[in-house]
């Protein structure tokens, strides 16, 4: 049995008192065994000492794709559509085994350094193996699973899929992962969204995430174009039409959801449907703004995502909570979105959305050690006397930060020092990938 005893940290729990004390933090193997002041413990492996340090639940992120890590700034200055169409489409047709693995190392490196320690992650159509071994390489917690795209004529011939095709491979890779080291990986399917799927594709996806009991990953109402082609194909708006079909119920997260009617609202409510806010890349692409406020008055469960490198540019939830706590401010007022509530989207609202608050999220006796030590000891952060310490993280942190980053209890980056992944080498090899797949974009149509 590993034990790893942090000692003399300000803890930051989330558990339902919100409570907040000094003291220290005993991990056994990937759990919590105590939380408390002057803990003893025998035969402890490791100890760190966190004076002056701040712990928190590891951040929660419900939309990445890892697979466009290597497209950072490749994609810069466009809307939606043709910022799929003409840059990210080609880009991910273009991936092979080495490139999807790079770029999924790329982008857990990233979520590491920034305190994330769980994503629900979509990948591009092919060679989602390779980002699965990054995930398993790296320990990285995610539910991850391939896209599904089996419709649409200005789609790339290379990601146009066979339905029976695309369905019988996300099944494979589902058997394959799913529950991967004690359930520290899961699957999800994730058909990209209902413009590149057909309704035959997104009901097997239903009946499938019903008969496996995992996760459906889309996006949905991100812009106004994409809603315009639904309406004129499936006659009805995104939300209204996931729900027709079945697929509206409590298994289901929606990326952005940024133009929704009061009907759609009430389905989500309804259903139990849960919403991945992106402020970041909704702002980048001229999406709009997502009516957050609101929703959470309807008591629709929100968490925050940053999405792909390329439309944000960035994985950093800093980023996205400062975002989300100041974006809604001028319309609904400066209390609309008070930093507590943000940070509790990132913490124990994420693990709420993946069904897994009673093992992540809060950091509380037996739930999985998942937790970043930040230390807010720096000019930007101070004065710390007399201010909330949840208030400096929302409003001031940011990525530099975190110091040191542990996922199931095992330490991923110790003193910005990575422990999993050689950052030297995936840095070095993200620039060598990159290089080879804008070679290939001339002959991908």
């Amino acid at each position: 049995m590993s034990q790893i005893l942090i000692k003399n940290a300000q803890i930051i729990t989330m558990d339902p008192n919100d409570t907040i004390l000094t003291g220290d933090l005993l991990i056994k193997n990937d759990t919590i065994a105590a939380i408390g002041e002057n803990l003893q413990a025998s035969a402890v492996d490791k100890v760190i000492d966190a004076t002056g340090r701040i712990v928190i639940p590891g951040f929660i992120q419900t939309h990445i794709h890892l697979c466009q890590t290597l497209f950072r700034g490749q994609a810069d200055d466009l809307e939606l559509l043709d910022w799929l169409k003409k840059r990210v489409w080609p880009l991910e047709a273009a991936h092979d085994e080495e490139s999807l693995y790079y770029s999924a190392l790329l982008g857990i490196g990233e979520l590491i350094q920034s305190g994330t320690t769980c994503i629900v992650d979509m990948e591009t159509v092919h060679h989602t193996h390779s980002a699965f071994q990054a995930l398993a390489d790296s320990g990285f917690r995610a539910l991850s699973g391939k896209c599904m795209m089996d419709h649409g004529d200005e789609v790339p011939k290379l990601l146009q899929e066979d339905t029976h095709e695309s369905i019988q491979e996300s099944v494979d890779l589902l058997e394959k992962w799913h529950n991967y080291d004690n359930g520290r990986i899961e699957y999800a399917f994730c058909p990209r969204f209902v413009v590149s799927c057909t309704e035959e594709l997104l009901v097997n996806v239903r009946d499938l995430s019903a008969k496996y009991d995992v996760k459906v990953h889309t996006h949905a109402s991100e812009n106004r174009g994409e809603i315009a082609l639904v309406e004129a194909e499936r006659g009805m708006r995104n939300v209204v039409y996931l729900d027709h079909i079945g697929l509206a119920n409590e298994r289901l997260i929606l990326a952005h959801c940024v133009w929704l009617n009061d009907e759609e609202k009430e389905i989500i409510k309804k259903r139990g449907v849960k919403v991945s806010h992106c402020p970041g890349s909704n702002l980048k692409l001229a999406s709009g703004i997502a009516d957050v406020p609101n929703m959470l008055d309807r008591e629709i469960f929100v968490s925050l995502g940053s999405d792909g490198a390329p439309c944000n540019n960035t994985l950093d939830m800093f980023h996205e909570m400062r975002l989300a706590a100041t974006l809604h401010k001028p319309a609904y007022g400066p209390t609309a979105m008070k930093a507590r509530k943000v940070f509790e989207m990132a913490t124990i609202g994420g693990a709420k959305a993946v069904g897994m608050e009673d093992k992540i999220g809060s950091l509380e006796v037996g739930k999985k050690a998942d937790l970043a030590i930040l230390n807010l000891n720096k000019f930007h952060s101070y004065p710390s006397s007399e201010v909330d310490p949840i208030s400096r993280i929302v409003y001031t942190a940011n990525s530099g930060d975190v110091e040191t980053t542990i996922i199931n209890g095992k330490i991923v980056m110790e003193n910005r020092v990575m422990k999993t992944i050689d950052e030297s080498i995936v840095l070095k090899e993200a620039n060598r990938a990159i290089k080879r797949l804008l070679k290939k974009l001339p002959s991908i149509q």
